[in-house]
């Protein structure tokens, strides 16, 4: 008697996929998944400029947990002086300020996200006089800023940006030497304190919650700098990196001035 081979299994065949499947798999799926982790989770964001120097300089790219900016739009905590934030600019004042109101190919038009530092919480006293900042009456040491422009010659304490919190220069806020912080919004400057640094609160005013798409972390790119950088004050701009590399990964932590601020 001869063994028989039981009858093979049949195997089904996988369905073929659809057009909209394959569009959603390999296309949509990824976009989707990255939106939602850039959005909701962590984002990386470029410096453009050079109004944060000498803490951030041009091109650098700075880790940004959005899902803090989520939290703290849920009443959950809230941002801190000291941060350094990524924001755009209130929609009325990017209208008149050139800079701050761009077109994409000509189709629309956008405002540009900025990043600068949180100098002022809702209800703080901001005054700003011969390049100083005082909140509810303290005057922050921001030796931790100005240090390194009066050692480049360019430290500004004669402008109107270096004596008001709110200077007049393009129309957009009604010139004063001191401004109360309204509720919701936030008063941020630029850590470059020479004549032209930073367009920031100053000229445009406080920033609403709504602007604000999260705080800058950490320094992930690159990953190693030149430890001195040089600024030519007559042109506004980086002369020369020199002197031996260091590693650029670091934490953003608040300088030690603002700890001394009282509300």
């Amino acid at each position: 008697m001869t063994r028989q081979d039981a009858p093979a299994t049949p195997v089904k065949a996988k369905p073929t996929a659809t057009p909209l499947q394959k569009l959603w798999k390999e296309v949509l799926e990824p976009i989707v998944f990255a939106v939602v982790i850039t959005q909701f989770l962590a984002t990386l964001v470029g410096v453009d400029g050079n109004s944060m120097m000498p803490n951030l300089r041009n091109r650098e790219r700075v880790f940004v947990p959005k899902y803090e900016t989520w939290l703290h739009k849920a009443g959950v905590g809230d941002f801190k002086r000291g941060d350094i934030l990524i924001f755009k600019p209130p929609r009325e004042a990017a209208a008149q300020i050139g800079n701050l109101n761009k077109s994409a190919f000509g189709l629309w038009n956008y405002r540009p996200f900025l990043i600068k530092r949180l100098i002022g919480l809702p209800g703080d006293r901001i005054s700003i006089s011969g390049g100083e900042v005082t909140v509810n009456g303290t005057k922050l040491d921001s030796s931790w800023t100005t240090d390194y422009w009066r050692q480049q010659g360019c430290w500004d304490n004669q402008s109107d940006l270096a004596n008001n919190a709110a200077a007049g220069r393009i129309g957009a806020v009604q010139q004063a030497q001191e401004i109360t912080v309204p509720d919701g919004q936030y008063f941020l400057m630029g850590d470059n304190r020479t004549m032209n640094g930073s367009e920031d609160s100053r000229m445009f005013g406080p920033v609403p919650m709504r602007d604000i798409a999260g705080r800058a972390a950490a320094v992930v790119w690159p990953i190693m700098r030149k430890t001195t950088a040089k600024y030519d004050c007559a042109n506004e701009t980086v002369a020369e990196l020199s002197g031996p590399n260091e590693l650029n990964w670091r934490a953003l932590s608040r300088p030690e001035g603002f700890s001394e601020l009282t509300k």
